[in-house]
């Protein structure tokens, strides 16, 4: 008896700390004997051997110190993937920023650098390339020196009072408002364009619709920006949501009405969401999403995600454009090595981050300019005149592109406005964020989480999959679909424990 009454006692003392329940491990042996067989072979596949086999590819590149720093940098990122990959964790945001490493910064431009040849050509000179590569691996130990602070704090739940503070859920009601206004915006979206048919034909075919239906004027394009966002992003959320729901809850898959409301989703966003009429870039986000939404407890899945999608980036993205234009503006890749396309089509990151330090030492620092306009994205520029375009824009027309649709990696914003300094600090923070809300994310999908409701359970794996775009920049274009997603979040979340309860 009186052991039990030290066993209740000690129960009780540990129910009054206000801590997270820590993660249960799954199939522990199981996995360790997977990643002891996984782990050579993935480190030197990533770290040793597609690094040499791109050193080893014929072309006049030179043997510089561009090159050997931009080794280094593909060997550090393959590193630290190799890391997130072999996690007993599932950490998405941090593995899909070492993913995006890996292959737009440090594959694709090392075979640049070998092979000799660059998507869009560096007008500077050879030394702004090296200070960009350089500069990337301080973004890239920035970010792990902010990931490291951040595990060395523990997560704590916020004291509840009056059934209040508890964990972020969805609202019953608001979700239901969110299905709603999922169905009337995509709903308008189709039909301000014509009919679904246009949605499965090209890119270019839907930006001509879009420009043709008048919502976008000349020099402004914040209306084709909401019309696009909110045809798009709330249907996709309302999808996830319900996704999850019929995925953790054993009541909503035998409710004939949340299965076809989820039936009615998956078929509107296989409208508007489909990779056919949207950029590849959102298309992954979608796709990633869903994943981790459908499985939120599979080690496999985030396993297969991170690795997959470094061998579809290197053999699938660079050919995914098929659908950007019309048959007669479509021009075929042509290469004889599965390097060429990476050295010559989408992967501009390295090089517009040079051309960018080349720009900012004739121009000098916009000092918040820039980030601004990308944070005021919804001010038009009738009413705001000086508004900035967007920075792949800006440093393009002083390149003199004639395409401007250029890239502007996040590194290339921080150093726009605030130099090296700004840089470091601002990819140290991102690296916090990005580690905690990994830390939660680990938690909210666990049986002990709050359930099928659970909002960060949905919005981890959607801004895990928008990683993609907001590091591929310009921010002033990402800007748009993640704050109306951000709003929408907002709207349909409660903190009150009494009716997350009652939704298990």
């Amino acid at each position: 008896m009186t052991s039990v009454d030290e066993s209740v006692g000690t129960v009780a003392v540990r129910e009054s700390t206000p801590r997270l329940p820590a993660e249960p491990p799954t199939r522990p042996l199981t996995w360790a004997m997977l990643s002891r067989a996984l782990s050579v072979p993935l480190i030197l596949g990533l770290v040793c051997f597609l690094p040499a086999v791109i050193a080893a590819q014929p072309g006049p590149g030179v043997r510089d110190t561009a090159y050997w720093l931009q080794l280094v940098l593909t060997c550090y990122s393959g590193a630290r993937l190799a890391t997130m990959i072999l996690s007993t964790r599932r950490r998405l945001l941090q593995g899909v920023f070492w993913m995006f490493v890996y292959i737009a910064m440090g594959v694709a431009p090392f075979a640049q650098v070998v092979i000799g040849q660059t998507p869009t050509p560096v007008v500077g000179p050879r030394s702004d390339l090296v200070t960009a590569i350089a500069m990337i691996l301080v973004g890239c130990a920035a970010f792990d020196l902010g990931a490291l602070l951040a595990s060395r704090r523990p997560l704590r739940r916020r004291a509840s009072s009056r059934g209040t503070g508890g964990p972020a859920v969805a609202h019953p009601v608001r979700l239901r408002l969110l299905v709603l206004l999922a169905l009337l915006a995509s709903g308008y979206y189709v039909l301000k364009l014509g009919g679904p048919a246009v949605f499965f034909s090209s890119r270019q075919e839907i930006s001509d619709t879009v420009a043709q239906s008048g919502v976008a004027s000349a020099g402004s394009n914040v209306g084709s920006a909401f019309l696009k966002g909110f045809g798009t992003v709330p249907a996709l959320l309302a999808f996830l949501f319900f996704t999850r729901r019929l995925v953790t809850s054993r009541r909503a898959r035998r409710s004939p009405s949340a299965v076809l409301v989820w039936v009615a989703l998956a078929a509107v966003n296989l409208v508007v969401n489909n990779p056919v009429s949207n950029a590849r870039y959102w298309f992954l986000t979608v796709l990633v999403s869903l994943l981790f939404t459908a499985f939120p407890s599979s080690a496999a899945m985030y396993r297969s995600v991170l690795t997959m999608g470094v061998v579809g980036a290197l053999v699938l993205f660079p050919y995914a454009d098929r659908f950007r234009y019309d048959d007669e503006g479509y021009r075929p890749v042509q290469s004889a090595s599965v390097f060429e396309p990476l050295a010559t089509k989408d992967y501009d990151q390295t090089v517009m981050f040079a051309n960018t330090i080349s720009w900012v030492g004739t121009r000098g620092h916009t000092y918040g300019r820039q980030l601004a306009g990308s944070a005021l994205f919804f001010v038009p520029r009738a009413v705001w005149s000086g508004k900035p375009e967007d920075t792949g824009v800006r440093v393009g027309e002083w390149m003199g592109m004639n395409m401007t649709n250029l890239s502007a990696p996040l590194w290339t914003e921080f150093w726009v406005d605030f130099g090296a300094s700004g840089m470091t600090g601002g990819l140290a923070l991102i690296g916090y964020a990005a580690a905690r809300t990994d830390r939660r994310y680990a938690l909210a999908v666990t049986r002990a989480g709050p359930g099928p409701g659970s909002v960060l359970a949905i919005a981890a794996p959607l801004i895990a999959g928008y990683t993609f775009i907001l590091l591929r920049g310009p921010l002033l274009q990402a800007a748009g679909k993640l704050a109306i997603g951000a709003l929408c979040l907002v709207l349909i979340t409660t903190f009150r424990e009494q009716r997350a309860a009652r939704r298990r």
